[in-house]
């Protein structure tokens, strides 16, 4: 049977409307990962002026946008770690990996082979999260609007960082720089954490800070861009004995 605990991460990635009517496997309690948190609504907020960023840092975000802006589907290996508190404190944690595809618009594929198998995939209209051991499978209506997350928009080249976020850097040098994106507009999400090669701007880790003080962090290995996935790798059938749950909210319904 599919928990109804509450799920930190599940709720950052999902509408609090939407997400108060799911219940989400055990499976899939750490998230969806950290590229795909998704703002709380609200307007962006109005812009201030912008401090000075340091040479190195601005540097390495051109090139995370660059890079990104022409992309079209990112395909990788995944391993993700993720940590939940309780009450302010400190909580469990839990590992997990897979593989993981994007592509424009809006699509996406999750696939969580360790330690428990779970499927999550979008075609940018629908989203199906299947969990096989419990031939259980949620099926939500999405849309456009509720896949434009600013965490994943910049990576898929349909958001500016500079304009999204508010950026510093923990760490930048020649080789490899470790940004915090701070959400200038009102988010599900406190900060995003971006470990990249400036040289060509491919993003390796994130790690996202949520408002509960959970925390997510994926790693990227063996990326590969531009690979043109087929249209049914972000279809999803139920096989023959799953259970279909539909849930037909969507954002401004």
């Amino acid at each position: 049977m599919l928990s109804s605990a509450s799920n930190p991460v599940m709720s950052a990635v999902m509408p609090a409307a939407i997400y108060a009517r799911i219940c989400v496997s055990k499976r899939v309690r750490h998230g969806l990962a950290a590229l795909l948190l998704l703002p709380a609504s609200g307007a962006p907020a109005e812009e201030a002026p912008a401090p000075e960023i340091p040479a190195c840092v601005r540097s390495a975000v051109e090139a995370v946008q660059k890079h990104y802006e022409s992309v079209r589907d990112i395909s990788a290996r995944f391993e993700q770690e993720s940590f939940s508190v309780a009450f302010g404190r400190a909580g469990s944690s839990s590992q997990s990996r897979g593989s993981v595809v994007f592509a424009k618009p809006g699509r996406m594929r999750w696939h969580y082979e360790e330690p428990e198998e779970s499927l999550v995939v979008s075609d940018g209209r629908w989203l199906w999260i299947y969990d096989p051991a419990h031939k259980e499978a949620q099926k939500l209506e999405v849309g456009e609007a509720w896949l434009s997350g600013a965490a994943i928009q910049f990576l898929l080249g349909e958001g500016e960082i500079l304009r999204d976020f508010e950026v510093r850097a923990e760490a930048c040098a020649a080789e490899q720089a470790r940004l915090v994106l701070v959400p200038r507009s009102p988010s599900s999400y406190e900060k995003l954490h971006l470990t990249t090669d400036p040289r060509v701007g491919e993003v390796r880790e994130t790690e996202v800070h949520d408002l509960l003080g959970n925390v997510t962090r994926v790693v990227l290995r063996d990326a590969r861009v531009n690979t043109n996935p087929p249209p049914e790798t972000f279809r999803f059938v139920a096989p023959p004995g799953v259970q279909v749950l539909e849930l037909n909210a969507s954002p401004g319904r």
